[in-house]
């Protein structure tokens, strides 16, 4: 579907893959023309343990793993479910690792990029307190239900600032539509010069 966009997030054991470190819980949230269309989440056991400032950090329990899917089942399905769309995520490099991490694992691959939130954040919002998810929501009157680094609840407030960013940018210079190819742009501009950007790219369409 044109323009659907896929905000997915990752809880893990860990910060890197290379180290070890495996998935234990994956959610993600479908979006076409502002709405939401669709989520997805699961816990997974990849026969790994949860180590216990892991476990306080995410509320995610190694008993909880236990009886979770295995994760070369969970994979799968999410692979399905992401298909060929556009991902998002926040602090995207992070996500990245472990999602071309596990692919590989059930010998899949990712074909499209993926746009960091985070970094489009730090563009559209440079004046926020910082550009954590949790600020960041907050920051732009995101509604959050739920626990904090629990995968869904983090993938519907990054939906929540996505979509919040959009109506900004489409409210400030008066677009009649925000494109995912605007938003990659966006994320590889300096962080202080958006305004100059988008006067040059509206001045070139005109």
């Amino acid at each position: 579907m044109a323009d659907t966009v896929i905000v997915f997030d990752f809880e893990t054991t860990g910060l890197l893959p290379d180290h070890g470190a495996r998935v234990t819980e994956v959610a993600a949230v479908s979006i076409s023309k502002g709405k939401i269309i669709d989520e997805f989440q699961s816990l997974m056991n990849a026969g790994v343990t949860i180590p216990p400032f892991i476990e306080y950090y995410t509320g995610i329990t190694n008993q909880m793993i236990r009886n979770a899917p295995p994760v070369q089942e969970v994979m799968g399905c999410f692979a399905e479910f992401i298909g060929s769309n556009t991902l998002v995520a926040h602090n995207a490099g992070f996500d990245r690792k472990f999602l071309d991490s596990e692919f590989s694992r059930i010998e899949k691959r990712r074909n499209q990029n993926i746009c960091c939130s985070m970094r489009v954040a730090r563009r559209v919002y440079p004046q926020a307190p910082n550009h954590k998810l949790g600020t960041l929501a907050a920051y732009a009157g995101v509604e959050v239900k739920g626990r904090h680094h629990r995968a869904l609840t983090d993938a519907m407030m990054t939906t929540g600032l996505w979509l919040k960013m959009i109506e900004e940018l489409r409210l400030r210079f008066q677009l009649s539509h925000v494109s995912i190819n605007l938003m990659y742009d966006i994320q590889e501009i300096h962080t202080k010069s958006l305004h100059t950007y988008m006067s040059k790219r509206l001045k070139v369409k005109s």
